[in-house]
């Protein structure tokens, strides 16, 4: 997606990982971010993941001074939190709304939520951090799904997603 054009096309919106400040400064380039901004306040349903949990955060601690943090989730979040590539890891994690068999998730170079505030609930926990959550039509990961054969955060999405818009259309 490149326009704002291609934008208004989309029902729901999946933003990956990569890199936070990249995304951030693409947002300008194509002149994207307020197109984006308000899709999100109508309620346009997003899977972020990684980089797309850092750009749809409410603030991000150690970001560039001019990365764009959206505020749709009501996070705060450090980029990098879990260390460098060389420290990136998998674990098994229980998701609350998963059932009861746990999902392996694949943190590389992910981000650390060092706030969930009370508009975000937290789905999934590593240790004492959140890594996963989700507000409204949103679900935010610091992890990687794409990167396993679990496609059953992706078909929660789906649902989530045709859900919100369901009760958009009414």
């Amino acid at each position: 997606m490149r326009t704002p054009a291609e934008l208004d096309a989309v029902d729901a919106l999946v933003l990956p990982g990569g890199e936070s400040t990249t995304m951030s400064r693409l947002l300008q380039v194509f002149d994207l971010e307020m197109p984006l901004r308000e899709r999100l306040a109508a309620g346009m349903p997003t899977l972020s993941t990684c980089a797309g949990l850092i750009l749809l955060s409410r603030e991000v601690l150690d970001g560039r001074p001019d990365q764009i943090a959206l505020g749709v989730l009501d996070l705060s979040v450090r980029r990098n939190g879990y260390g460098r590539q060389v420290d990136s890891f998998e674990a098994d994690l229980a998701v609350s709304s998963l059932g009861v068999a746990p999902f392996h998730a694949v943190f590389i170079r992910a981000p650390l939520i060092e706030r969930a505030g009370p508009e975000a609930e937290v789905v999934a926990t590593f240790g004492d951090n959140a890594v996963a959550v989700t507000q409204g039509p949103h679900i935010g990961l610091c992890f990687h799904p794409e990167m396993t054969d679990d496609s059953r955060l992706h078909q929660g999405f789906l649902a989530r997603a045709a859900a919100a818009l369901e009760v958009n259309a009414a």
